[in-house]
């Protein structure tokens, strides 16, 4: 699946593109680290693992290019504590600095 995910550099995301609806992982860049913000997987999408393709892919982005990742978004949190792999790409911030509602899986 990670395959059919592309960057769109003009609007920070990158994006997953079904004829139905199009999920999307949001990030800010503050300097040298990738701040993940939001991740969106519409009703129409769900089921298919896509939340978690997207922030394997944003985050071995930012590992190629050598950031730092702040997983403001609560999923992208979540997804960095499970698999342990990406725990040194991680810049820390408080446990209520996540993004909660807004996140979308």
């Amino acid at each position: 699946m990670g395959e059919n995910i592309t960057h769109n550099r003009e609007i920070c995301r990158f994006e997953y593109t079904a004829p139905e609806a199009v999920a999307y992982i949001e990030y800010k860049m503050e300097g040298n680290v990738m701040d993940l913000t939001h991740t969106i997987v519409p009703k129409a999408l769900e089921g298919r693992g896509l939340g978690g393709s997207l922030v394997k892919h944003a985050l071995d982005y930012a590992r190629e290019k050598g950031y730092k990742v702040k997983p403001t978004c609560w999923f992208v949190d979540k997804f960095i504590k499970k698999f342990k792999d990406y725990q040194d790409m991680v810049v820390d911030i408080p446990e209520d600095s996540h993004n909660g509602p807004i996140c979308e899986i």
